[in-house]
């Protein structure tokens, strides 16, 4: 299976300040990688790394058997998309505006969006099932619905990877069910997914691999099975967990509280 999007012995960080070093994932067609790790142990400089808005400090990334520094932005903005965690437009945009401006980097300079861009937003909307949000203000729906707005703009940039950061922070339960079956079904359509999260329930339930950074490297690179353990859970982040198998064949990890 040829590997849609890979790091080879990756060093990111910013000028006089190393994050990280040695890392390598791969990522092919279809699967989701989750990420874990503690605050600071370097997700976010990881994914700016990934997505070319950082220049490696040694190693490569490699976009569709490409080396990142290789590409154009234009053509990196044609291979990989990033959904940031969901946040409050200062501007009262409809939702299908927002949409279209995922259709930026197939539009020359100065170009604006024409039919076809527009039928493209209005298929990612459809496909998320938010069709009826399209002309609402994306200052007024909830959080939940903005975190599937931008996963529809994503969409809408029409590329083979998406790039989420924490894609599920600071939604309440429900809305974190919601976006966890969009990732599933969209990683079942054949798109790479490359995600984040604290919560190692959601590796359990949408993730083919999962990678745990700390301390500025990849600990551990597997299955959710093999990777999320009650003693590397211990190590990572200092509290004892159970994990359990349910009768409906979902995997849950519960902490242990001191009496």
């Amino acid at each position: 299976m040829s590997r849609v999007i890979e790091t080879k012995n990756l060093g990111i960080g910013y000028p006089d300040h190393p994050v990280g070093r040695g890392i390598e994932v791969a990522v092919s067609a279809g699967e989701v990688l989750c990420l874990l790790g503690p605050n600071g142990c370097g997700k976010t400089t990881l994914f700016k790394t990934m997505l070319g808005l950082l220049d490696p400090q040694e190693g490569e990334v490699w976009l569709d058997g490409a080396p990142l520094t290789s590409l154009p932005r234009n053509e990196v903005a044609k291979r990989i998309a990033y959904v940031p965690q969901a946040h409050t437009a200062h501007f009262p945009y409809r939702v299908i505006d927002m949409v279209l401006m995922g259709r930026t980097a197939h539009l020359g300079t100065f170009a604006t969006p024409g039919s076809q861009d527009h039928e493209r937003a209005c298929q990612a909307l459809e496909a998320l099932g938010i069709t009826d949000l399209a002309h609402a203000e994306y200052t007024r729906i909830s959080g939940g619905q903005r975190q599937l707005s931008l996963i529809a703009r994503a969409l809408a940039q029409n590329t083979p990877t998406l790039v989420m950061d924490e894609p599920t922070a600071s939604l309440d339960f429900g809305n974190q069910v919601l976006v966890l079956e969009q990732i599933m079904k969209l990683s079942g359509t054949g798109l790479s997914i490359v995600l984040s999260t604290h919560n190692p329930d959601h590796a359990f339930a949408c993730a083919n691999k999962v990678a745990i950074l700390s301390d500025g490297r990849i600990a551990a690179h597997g299955s959710p099975a093999k990777v999320i353990t009650p003693k590397r859970l211990r190590s990572i982040y200092g509290v004892d967990v159970s994990i359990e198998k349910l009768r409906d064949g979902q995997t849950v990890c519960a902490p242990t509280f001191a009496q």
